[in-house]
């Protein structure tokens, strides 16, 4: 049995208002809904579970009436980080199961069913995988003293979700504390001496976290109808 955790802990801060983004809209339908429904639309038997602070989730009940949003999900508390919230969402999983489980940001609405479809495929087979795109614009390291130099961009990758792993293991890795080091999933697996895969992801798996990529979303929106 596969899962999708979609975890959606933002504030909006960044956005300069109190409605959380996951919760503004885009096309008349909150992001998180279109999120959502981008899992769906890649497999009906896919189990969803959506990571919501406690005290946001009356409000999306709300909006799922509002806007007869029907798509069957469950919904778990997040944490305090995004790494309790990942485990929230993992340990909500029976464990028992087998099969592989992806972490989604909620606020990724455009990742493509491809994309989807890769990762959990090859999770299936190599227990890890993350979709990644090559760096475009130039990249520059800067040390602690200010100081800096330009580095080389074939180096390096910019890592999207979702990320996807066999269930088992990605309970294994959870079981560690926290450490700094942990950026993302991947890098909790990473922590056990696993390597983890890379496909390729799509560019407009955008993350919206400020006004300008809700502009940049609306036009999204518009190019897929």
């Amino acid at each position: 049995m596969d899962y999708i955790i979609i975890v959606a802990g933002g504030k909006g801060l960044r956005m300069g208002g109190e409605i959380p983004k996951q919760f503004m809209e885009i096309g008349g339908l909150p992001v998180l809904m279109h999120t959502i429904k981008r899992f769906r639309e890649y497999s009906e038997k896919l189990n969803i579970i959506l990571v919501l602070p406690h005290d946001q989730q009356a409000f999306w009940h709300n909006l799922c009436e509002q806007h007869h949003f029907n798509v069957a999900h469950q919904v778990i508390d997040g944490g305090e980080t995004r790494f309790e919230s990942s485990k929230n969402g993992l340990f909500a999983i029976p464990d028992d199961e087998e099969g592989v489980v992806g972490i989604h940001d909620g606020v990724r609405p455009f990742v493509s069913v491809d994309v989807i479809e890769r990762c959990f495929e090859t999770a299936r087979d190599e227990y890890a995988c993350i979709p990644v795109l090559p760096v475009t614009d130039t990249i520059r390291y800067v040390d602690q003293h200010g100081g800096g130099k330009n580095v080389m961009r074939s180096d390096y990758r910019v890592v999207q979700t979702p990320q996807t792993f066999d269930i088992a293991l990605l309970k294994q890795a959870f079981q560690r504390p926290y450490q700094e080091n942990f950026t993302d999933d991947a890098s909790v697996v990473e922590a056990l001496g696993c390597q983890v895969q890379m496909v390729e992801g799509n560019r407009e798996n955008i993350k919206i976290t400020t006004p300008f990529d809700l502009i940049i979303a609306e036009a999204l929106l518009q190019k897929e109808r």
